[in-house]
C-alpha cells in the first residue's frame, strides 16, 4: 500500500482481541509529521521491534507495563535517525534507540532515549542481541538462573529471540545445553550455529517429559522458561535438587481465552527445593553496562551469533507481530520501515 511521504503513519490498536489476535485488531492511521519544540528532536524510525509481551498489553488489567489504549498508537522498541533537532545533546543524523515503535516519526526531549553507533553494529541489532532481547537472556540466565560452570541447562523456545542467546551464553559459560524448538530447520540451526549439545522438536514428540529425560540423564540444573505449560511440567519432572527455573515468558498460554490448568507436578518444587522466579528486566538496570561489555566482546570474538526475521513496511507490522505465535520465524522479529 502506497504511503504519502509528506505524512506520518501509525499503527493503532483498533480493538482488543479475544484469543488469537487478528489483523482486524489493528488500524493504520495517517497523521501530520510532528514538529520538535525547543529542547526536542524529530526521529524518523528505520527499525521497530515486535515482541510476545505486547500481546499482554493488548488486554486490560493490572500488569508491570500499561495496557495499550484502544484507538491510540501502540509502542515498543525502535531505532531511528534524527532528522531535525533543537536539542543541544542530540544532532541531526544521530541514530537513537527509543520506545516509540509502531509509527514512522516521533518527537522526544531525550528522556529514555539512547544514542547508538550504527558503524559498530547494525542498527537492528540494538533491538535484538545488543538490546533488551540480549539483556533479557543475560539477566535471566546469569542473575536469576545463577548459572554455574558445568551445569545442565534446558531452554524452551530456544530458536527465538531470547532463547537463542540464552543457549549461547550457557555454552560460553561451559555448560551442557538442551534446546526445544518447533521445526527441524530450527533444530539444525541450534545444533550447527548455536552449538547446543542436544535438541528436540516438541511437535514430533509424543511424551515431552520422557524425551527430556532421555536427553538429560543427569537431570537439569537450570531451566530457562519461555513457554510455560507442558514444557514447564516436563522440566520440573527432571530438575535436580536445588535447581533454578527462570520464568521469562509463557507464550503457550498468551492467547488462551480461558486460563489453562497449571503443571500437575508443582508439588515437586517442594521436595526438590527448587527456586522458581519470574523477572522483569527493568528491575536489573544496574547490569546494563556489564551486559553491554560482555555481549560486545562475545560478538567480536564470534562466540555469539544471531538471526533476525525481517518484515518490510510499517503497514505489515501487525503481520510480523502475529507471526510470533505461528512458529515460522527465526531469532528476533523486526520490522524495517
Amino acid at each position: 500500500m502506497l504511503m504519502n511521504p509528506s505524512k506520518s503513519y501509525q499503527i493503532h490498536l483498533k480493538s482488543r482481541p479475544e484469543g488469537m489476535p487478528t489483523p482486524e485488531n489493528f488500524e493504520r492511521v495517517e497523521v501530520p509529521i510532528p514538529e520538535p519544540g525547543e529542547g526536542e528532536f524529530l526521529v524518523k524510525n528505520e527499525w521497530m521491534s515486535v515482541d510476545p509481551y505486547m500481546r499482554g498489553r493488548m488486554q486490560e488489567g493490572d500488569s508491570y507495563v500499561p495496557a495499550f489504549a484502544v484507538g491510540e498508537v501502540m509502542d515498543g522498541g525502535c531505532v531511528g535517525r534524527i532528522v531535525s533537532s533543537r536539542h543541544p545533546d542530540f544532532n541531526e543524523g544521530d541514530y537513537v534507540l527509543g520506545s516509540k515503535g509502531w509509527r514512522d516519526h516521533w518527537v522526544s526531549n531525550g528522556e529514555g532515549v539512547q544514542q547508538v553507533d550504527v558503524e559498530k553494529a547494525p542498527a537492528s541489532s540494538y533491538l535484538s542481541v545488543l538490546g533488551l532481547t540480549g539483556m533479557t537472556a543475560y539477566v535471566g540466565l546469569l542473575e536469576i538462573g545463577a548459572l554455574q560452570e558445568g551445569e545442565t541447562v534446558f531452554v524452551s523456545a530456544a530458536s527465538g529471540a531470547v532463547g537463542s542467546i540464552v543457549c549461547q551464553i550457557a555454552k560460553i559459560k561451559g555448560c551442557r545445553v538442551i534446546a526445544s524448538s518447533g521445526s527441524d530447520q530450527k533444530i539444525e540451526w541450534l545444533k550447527s550455529k548455536a552449538g547446543v549439545d542436544a535438541a528436540l522438536n516438541y511437535r514430533q514428540v509424543d511424551d515431552l517429559s520422557a524425551k527430556l529425560g532421555e536427553l538429560c540423564p543427569d537431570g537439569i540444573d537450570v531451566y530457562f522458561d519461555n513457554v510455560g505449560g507442558d514444557h514447564l511440567e516436563a522440566a520440573i519432572d527432571h530438575m535436580n535438587d536445588f535447581g533454578r527455573i527462570a520464568c521469562c515468558g509463557a507464550i503457550a498460554s498468551y492467547n488462551d481465552k480461558d486460563p489453562a490448568p497449571g503443571p500437575r507436578n508443582l508439588i515437586n518444587i517442594i521436595g526438590k527445593r527448587l527456586r522458581v522466579q519470574g523477572f522483569i528486566l527493568s528491575d536489573h538496570s544496574e547490569l546494563k553496562s556489564q551486559f553491554a561489555k560482555d555481549m560486545s566482546g562475545w560478538i567480536q570474538s564470534g562466540d555469539i551469533v544471531w538471526e533476525e526475521t525481517v518484515t518490510e513496511g510499517l503497514e505489515n507490522a501487525p503481520d510480523a507481530f502475529l507471526s510470533l505465535f505461528e512458529s515460522d520465524k527465526m531469532g528476533k522479529a523486526v520490522v524495517k520501515l
